[in-house]
Formats: structure tokens, sequence, C-alpha cells
């Protein structure tokens, strides 16, 4: 089958600039896309990648979609190669888009319902960065939210501990916090990290070593109580592959936007009961819903989805994709 395709990039500023480890965002770039089959139906996707996670750049992205034809088919789209995993995302996502939804296995893996996922007690909520943090977590828990995340390795590590140490103390029961280091800790402050962690109670601590350092963190797992989740080191599916193949069985942090085809994802997932958090790339609601759609079918349930993240837009309000494709 032949497909009109289309794309439009896009540009969201950020309501306030996002602090990680990795620097200050802004700006969130992306492309949508638009695939018309011979019918007249639309299927609505999206590219939205982060480079510092090892994906393509906004500009590879760009270049993939100007060498595309205006008229592709399926093997042109299943030909996008490996090294443009947000590139992949996007046009299969829209592909399925088209097509009903894939019937979910039923060996071993975790489901979610689709309203399940729409729950606001499903979601987890990304704070701000500093002591802002303590106060912007209530307006939350008062729309129903009980799981709040908040990025540390941005500035001074004891001070940063002291407000994990606050946050965790101040959040009401029965919330659960997450810790996001984005890989910017040494070993010797994640063993003082988790050790506090321990006596505390977090969810989990995400990536905190950077991803060279994975027989490290496969270390730090089996001495501390507290879990360690693996993001940046799993942003791709080979990375997601490579590293359960070297024994990861912690918490995989999944960021469908950027870890490449849908259907070896969901093929995996499938076959390894793995305990994985799906999150959000900051992706408009075009992207939000692609992944969503995979999370029903393969996120572990007794764990919050990280996509409570759409505060951080003044768009936010923005879900009708034809609306997205005209406005942005």
């Amino acid at each position: 089958m032949h497909y009109q395709f289309q794309y439009r990039p896009y540009r969201r500023p950020f309501r306030q600039p996002l602090h990680t480890s990795h620097g200050i965002w802004a700006v969130r770039e992306g492309i949508l896309l638009q695939l018309t089959d011979e019918t007249g139906r639309i299927g609505w996707g999206e590219i939205a990648p982060i480079p510092w996670f090892g994906s393509e750049t906004i500009a590879q992205a760009l270049a993939v979609c100007r060498q595309l034809p205006s008229e592709i088919t399926h093997e042109q789209i299943g030909a996008i190669r490996n090294e443009f995993p947000a590139c992949q995302f996007g046009f299969e996502s829209a592909l399925e888009s088209l097509t009903p939804e894939p019937t979910p296995a039923t060996s071993g893996i975790h489901h979610l319902s689709t309203q399940a996922v729409m729950t606001v007690t499903n979601y987890c909520v990304l704070l701000p960065t500093g002591r802002a943090a303590l106060e912007a977590w209530k307006p939350f828990w008062k729309q129903g939210y009980r799981t709040f995340k908040l990025k540390i390795g941005c500035h001074d590590f004891k001070a940063e501990l002291d407000l994990c140490m606050a946050l965790r103390s101040v959040l009401m029961p029965p919330c659960l916090l997450r810790l996001d280091a984005n890989g910017a800790l040494s070993i010797q402050q994640a063993k003082v990290l988790l050790e506090a962690c321990d006596h505390t109670g977090i969810e989990f601590v995400e990536q905190p070593l950077p991803p060279d350092q994975f027989d490290a963190m496969q270390q730090l797992a089996e001495q501390y109580q507290t879990t360690i989740a693996l993001d940046e080191s799993i942003a791709t599916f080979e990375q997601l592959h490579t590293c359960y193949q070297d024994g990861w069985r912690g918490v995989f942090v999944v960021k469908p936007a950027i870890v490449g085809s849908p259907l070896r994802l969901r093929q995996f997932c499938q076959t390894h009961a793995i305990d994985a958090v799906f999150s959000s790339t900051f992706e408009t609601a075009i992207g939000r819903q692609a992944g969503l759609r995979l999370a029903a079918e393969l996120a572990n349930p007794d764990r919050a989805l990280g996509y409570g993240t759409t505060h951080w837009f003044n768009d936010a309000d923005l879900s009708d994709p034809e609306q997205l494709w005209q406005t942005l």
C-alpha cells in the first residue's frame, strides 16, 4: 500500500527551562508526520529525538524526512536505519494508528487497560529542580497524583541530597518518590545517595552513573536495597537488548519515542517480562498517545508511567492531531 506523506517541524518552548545534568533545555524541537492511505484515512506520528540520550539529532531527522518521497510504502518505512530510532518510532507509530489496535500477548506480560493508562494515578509527575519542589507537588496531590520525580546531579550534591530527604519527608503517604541523576553521579556519591535512600524509602534511583559504568551499577544494585533503574543506558533498542543480555534485571525506563521500532520493542517485551516503566520525551499529544498505546500493552502496571510532563508546556491543552498540525 502507498501513503501520501507530509511532515512539519515544530518548536515548543518549555514553560520554564528544564534543568538536567545534560544542561538546560529551553525548547523542545520535533517533527509531526502525516500519512494518508488510499481510502483517505490519516495516520499521525511524531519524531521527538533527544540526541544527548543517543538518538539522532533534529537535523538528521529532518534529512530523513526530506529524502523520502511524498508517496511512500511500508517497505520504505521499514528500511529506515537503526541509527535513526526516533524516525523509526514516528513513522511506524503513524502506520500503527491507521491499523486496528494490536492484540496483547498473554504469556507472562503485564497489561494495563487503555482506560487505566489515562488516569492520573498512573502518572509520575516531574517536579522542578531545587527547593521549588518542596511546594510544587502539592497541587498535583490535590489532582490525584501520587508518584513524583526529582532530577538531581544538577547542583551541589550535598544540597541536593538534603533536598531529596526533605522532599521525601513532606510527601504525604502513600506518595512515591523517584530520583533521576541522568548519569551525573560518581560512584562514591551514588553510594551515599543509595545509603540514604535505603533508610528513607525511595521507589527507585534512575541512572545514577553514566552508561559506560554498567558493571558498577550492577554492583550497586546488589549492595543496596533501593532499586536502580536504567534510562540513558537503554535509550535505544540495541542498548536495551544489550543490557538485558548482560544481566540487568532492575527497572528499565523505556522512552518509546527514541527507543526505535515499536514492533521490535513489542516483540522484546512480549518475550522478556522486564520491569518496564514507560516515559515521556516531552513530545506532543501525538507522540504521547503512541507511547501510551505501547504502555497499555507492555508496562508494569504496578509502577506509574513517566508521562506526568504536560504541565511543562503552555500548550498542553492541544490534544487533537489536526489542531496540532495546524498550530505548531
